[in-house]
């Protein structure tokens, strides 16, 4: 029973997904970020799953994919392939992507020592070579972003700050690289 429960939330999930991502043919024209779009907030400093702190302010002038996740979604499980391959792709011109796991926001009783342990595990399975950051018990980092009201919630920072791109639910590897690569393009106004 749990397993068909699964595959219903899985498969709902990639219908909205599908709905609110529509897959376009054909070249994507890029768009640059809107010049009155919201400012992002880096003014936080988070612990990395390694218990290093890193300052979101650090990556000021590169273009961020800035990724709400959890090691539960399974929209998010989907994705983070894609963004592998967009940093590696991507970095040397000045792209980065900061995944900021949720884990642990609606388990209270978990330590964080478990929900490290977790977020390593599911990194190393993935080949995650991204920074991952602990977010679940910085409600000031999620209410900064939203609060995301779904995960995943992902947003593209161009370079100058300004937000991009943000979706909420899944979207493809092909919507982020639109944004990205039009990201990386703009010099900013």
């Amino acid at each position: 029973m749990k397993l068909w429960v699964g595959v219903f939330v899985l498969m709902a999930l990639m219908a909205v997904g599908a709905i609110a991502e529509p897959v376009e043919s054909g070249a994507q024209e890029l768009e640059v970020c809107e010049a009155d779009a919201e400012i992002a907030n880096l003014s936080f400093t988070l612990k990395d799953i390694n218990g290093e702190d890193l300052a979101l302010s650090d990556y000021a002038g590169k273009v961020i994919l800035l990724d709400f996740w959890a090691t539960w979604c399974v929209p998010c499980r989907i994705e983070i392939p894609g963004f592998i391959e967009l940093f590696d792709t991507y970095e040397s011109e000045g792209f980065i992507v900061l995944g900021v796991s949720v884990d642990g926001l609606d388990e209270p009783d978990v330590s964080l020592d478990e929900t490290v342990t977790r977020l390593q595990a599911f990194a190393e399975e993935l080949q995650m070579d991204y920074p991952i950051l602990l977010g679940a018990r910085r409600q000031d980092v999620l209410d900064a972003y939203g609060p995301p009201y779904g995960f995943p919630t992902t947003f593209v920072i161009g370079r100058d700050l300004r937000i991009c791109g943000q979706h909420t639910g899944f979207a493809t590897k092909e919507t982020f690289e639109a944004e990205i690569r039009a990201a990386l393009a703009d010099s900013g106004r």
